[in-house]
């Protein structure tokens, strides 16, 4: 294309003369030529970027949309996944532990190192980064939660392995044998004090007997203590593992010594009238992580159901306390 030509009329001369522009005008004109071509080009490139898709383009946005899809799905099953794993963890707490008698595993053990709030900081410049840190965090719950159940479970195994040693140990019998016992003198509960007249919280059983009756240990144990404590009496302690201890006072001989192993059924001592007490009577208590248990309760291995049923009676009956 010819660049255009300009011409002036010199009335001098009477001609026309050709009229050169001066540096700044050629300037003038680059630079608003320049200008117009930026603001075109730029007004097309968006148009082009916005409206047109390219293949490529067009494929990572197809690519695009199908993560932000698949995030969202694995997002669901996360959360679908923790759901049965919280009814897991209920189940281990309220059942499977109850029924091992092992200590719950608290939500402060099961979430230990989650509670980081910069852990996931990282990821605040990602697109959607909403969607990726709620996914990352329940991968995360998923993966302690896993981790904290599988030893949970081999803890279970463990107590489950050693079941028959834990039956073994744990009080099942009576101390004083039905053939000796004389009557059920006062059971477990709130009594009348037989010394000071006032209520009083019975933490034991009290087993009337003839003085030199044999008393039995009720499970496998180590003497925790064989002596004279006041109140008791002649007193023995038995450990038997397993957080359980047995009680048996007011003896008038003690068969056994500190630290000696027993076995259920062994004789330990026999009846008495030692310490705080109005008669010959084995006062029996069972502890279970040193809190009194009804000893009703223990009495499993040597006792017909008939024969159960009415050591209730006579324990719910009997309210005279001895001790």
């Amino acid at each position: 294309m010819r660049r255009k030509v300009f011409y002036r009329y010199n009335p001098e001369t009477d001609n026309y003369e050709r009229v050169y522009p001066s540096w700044q005008n050629r300037l003038w004109v680059f630079f608003r030529h320049l200008l117009s071509g930026i603001i075109i080009g730029g007004v097309i490139f968006v148009a082009v970027y916005y409206w047109i898709d390219f293949p490529k383009e067009k494929i990572l946005k197809q690519q695009n949309q199908q993560l932000q899809t698949e995030l969202k799905i694995l997002n669901q099953r996360l959360d679908r996944s923790l759901i049965v794993l919280d009814d897991i963890a209920n189940r281990d707490n309220n059942f499977y532990r109850v029924m091992m008698q092992a200590d719950r595993i608290t939500d402060a053990q099961r979430f230990a190192g989650l509670e980081k709030s910069n852990r996931y900081e990282h990821l605040n410049d990602l697109s959607d980064a909403n969607l990726i840190k709620n996914v990352s965090t329940k991968m995360d719950q998923l993966d302690r939660q896993i981790y904290v159940q599988i030893k949970s479970f081999d803890k279970l195994k463990e107590l489950a392995g050693k079941q028959q040693d834990r039956l073994a140990h744990i009080p099942a019998i009576q101390p004083v044998s039905e053939l000796d016992l004389r009557q059920m003198a006062s059971g477990y509960g709130y009594r009348v004090d037989p010394v000071y007249g006032t209520a009083k919280f019975h933490e034991g059983m009290d087993f009337a007997s003839d003085i030199g009756t044999p008393v039995y240990a009720t499970g496998d144990a180590r003497v925790e203590s064989a002596k004279w404590h006041s109140g008791y009496g002649n007193l023995i302690v038995l450990d038997h593992g397993y957080n359980y201890t047995t009680r048996y006072a007011h003896l008038s001989e003690m068969k056994v010594q500190t630290g000696q192993l027993v076995k259920r059924g062994d004789l330990i001592g026999r009846v008495g009238n030692t310490g705080k007490s109005t008669g010959p009577h084995l006062h029996y208590e069972v502890r279970y992580k040193g809190q009194p248990q009804n000893p009703i309760n223990y009495y499993f291995y040597d006792l017909t159901p008939e024969q159960y049923n009415e050591m209730i009676l006579r324990a719910e009956n009997a309210g005279h306390v001895m001790d």
